[in-house]
């Protein structure tokens, strides 16, 4: 079962990363975006209300999932960027992938708005100066983080759910 949830394996977070880490993560961040929509675009309904895994959420509710992620991430970016050591807030991602919109919308919107804020976040990150990665939030789950933490993160947590729809798509032949 593990390997049907984590396709890329589990985040490892890292103690550091150097420029060329930190290139390749915001390359993998800027690629999120159409990576997701390539995995998503000629599926039927009934394919995006399939389970990526027995009791797994549904390809649709990945997709929604995704956007709402790395809008907390957007946040925790820029107030990682603006306050001294705030804390981020968590959310409950699975309390969230049950809402109505998740289990049902259309995942259209969802594509967009993931292209709109990575757009921003990308942005953002190319933007930041080498120091700017040290600075750090505190997760009430996850304690310190350094923003070099999360870039590390979210080019994985992209990365991860794109695998998972590949993953089901390799597995139903689709």
């Amino acid at each position: 079962m593990d390997d049907l949830r984590y396709p890329l394996g589990r985040f490892e977070r890292p103690s550091s990363l150097d420029p060329a880490l930190r290139a390749l993560f915001t390359a993998q961040v800027a690629e999120t975006p159409a990576a997701l929509r390539r995995a998503v675009v000629t599926l039927t309904d009934a394919q995006l209300d399939t389970p990526y895994r027995p009791d797994g959420w549904t390809v649709r509710q990945v997709v929604h999932h995704v956007p709402d992620s790395h809008l907390n991430a957007y946040v925790r970016f820029r107030l990682g960027l603006t306050e001294h050591h705030p804390t981020v807030k968590p959310y409950d991602e699975a309390r969230w992938a049950e809402l109505p919109d998740a289990r049902t919308a259309p995942v259209e919107p969802s594509l967009l708005l993931l292209e709109a804020v990575h757009d921003r976040l990308v942005r953002l990150l190319r933007a930041m100066a080498p120091e700017d990665f040290a600075r750090t939030v505190s997760h009430p789950d996850n304690g310190t983080m350094t923003l070099d933490h999360l870039l590390a993160l979210y080019a994985w947590h992209g990365r991860h759910h794109v695998a998972q729809i590949q993953s089901l798509r390799k597995r139903l032949l689709w």
